[in-house]
């Protein structure tokens, strides 16, 4: 393979993809026996808690004449359509109550669903199972069973903080993820007197290696520029503390910072919200400096400072991409977000097939830029 390949023209197809878990709303505004609204790969979804505080997320329709769910009442274990009256189990969508029906009319009320999808709580945030869609004409069933539990942050004590962000992007779910990914952006668009300017741009050089349906940025030393590297940095030697950063599909890239006893973690997603909508969620948890006060202040100062330049970034570029553009991805920068192409291509070609996904890296690989 030749050192620099020529660039690759890349039209990112903002297909979403199903069988995963996303991230739908923060925990904190979900609240018992209330009913919020979410939109997860355009479909609307009413999300509360029942009485005893468990989470369910239905599609706001009900099944009968499309009524969104969400102007209905909830008792705490039933919602009932404002329409109709009929009325869905929160958690498995199955009818309980047609009002309408007489007694001798014998419509088997239990075989009619609501659509429902798993739902559980983690880290913050009220995760949804977006099933792959059934065959066309085919009603609502019972919630599948979704494979594993939603994505948790690793963790390395029993006792830690743990905070939240959130920005609205205006554009495609790829383009929103090969933002997050994208590793020459730093100096240009992450500018600030105590982070770094342009003229902090140097070469880097990072190992990389494949892991189930994603990739691994190997350990190595963080930036020096790192809001958590600077903190650790008051607890051990700076050759000591190391990070890893993975990204798994469909949308999940973690970054682990250890040093000793002391670990930063975080788990950024993008979820789709449409094919030209996205939000980037980001959840941190950390067991430095717990009992000061200020710490979570100013890394939650930090990361929505990050958050907001990606936000604005993204917001100028949806207006170039309006005018659809040829777009380019060039090595060794851009590697990542062909891989990323390559696993959603993979992914959906093993769907398909019925056959196990062919992961696109061949090995461990060293890529290099200029950041």
């Amino acid at each position: 393979m030749p050192d620099l390949a020529p660039p690759q023209r890349q039209s990112p197809d903002a297909l979403m993809l199903t069988g995963f878990w996303y991230r739908a709303l923060p925990a904190d505004r979900v609240h018992r026996n209330q009913l919020s609204k979410a939109t997860l790969l355009e479909i609307p979804l009413v999300i509360g808690r029942d009485r005893l505080g468990h989470p369910f997320a239905l599609r706001d329709a009900c099944p009968h004449r499309g009524m969104p769910l969400n102007c209905g009442r909830f008792d705490g274990e039933n919602l009932e359509c404002g329409y109709h009256g009929w009325q869905f189990d929160v958690h498995d969508g199955q009818c309980q109550l047609i009002p309408s029906l007489t007694a001798d009319q014998n419509l088997k009320v239990d075989r009619i669903y609501a659509g429902s999808y798993p739902c559980e709580e983690q880290d913050s945030f009220i995760w949804v199972y977006i099933p792959d869609p059934p065959p066309q004409g085919a009603g609502f069933a019972p919630p599948a069973e979704p494979p594993d539990e939603a994505p948790q942050i690793e963790k390395f004590s029993a006792k830690y903080k743990l905070a939240y962000l959130q920005a609205e992007m205006p554009v495609s779910i790829d383009h929103g993820i090969i933002g997050l990914m994208d590793p020459a952006h730093g100096p240009f668009v992450h500018q600030a007197w105590w982070w770094r300017s342009q003229h902090s741009i140097h070469e880097k050089k990072k190992n990389f290696e494949p892991i189930p349906n994603g990739f691994r940025m190997a350990a190595h030393t963080p930036s020096s520029n790192s809001a958590p590297y600077k903190l650790l940095r008051l607890y051990a030697d700076a050759d000591s503390i190391t990070t890893t950063i993975d990204f798994v599909l469909p949308n999940l890239r973690t970054e682990t910072i250890r040093a000793g006893k002391y670990w930063f973690s975080s788990l950024t997603t993008v979820t789709p919200i449409t094919r030209n909508h996205c939000r980037i969620d980001v959840v941190a948890a950390w067991n430095l400096f717990r009992w000061v006060p200020f710490v979570p202040n100013i890394l939650k100062f930090v990361f929505a400072k990050f958050v907001e330049q990606d936000r604005r970034t993204m917001e100028l570029q949806a207006e170039g991409l309006k005018h659809n553009p040829h777009l380019m991805l060039i090595d060794d920068a851009d590697r990542p977000a062909k891989w990323y192409f390559q696993l959603k291509s993979a992914h959906l070609e093993s769907k398909r097939t019925a056959t196990e996904m062919k992961h696109p890296m061949q090995g461990p690989i060293t890529l290099k830029w200029r950041s």
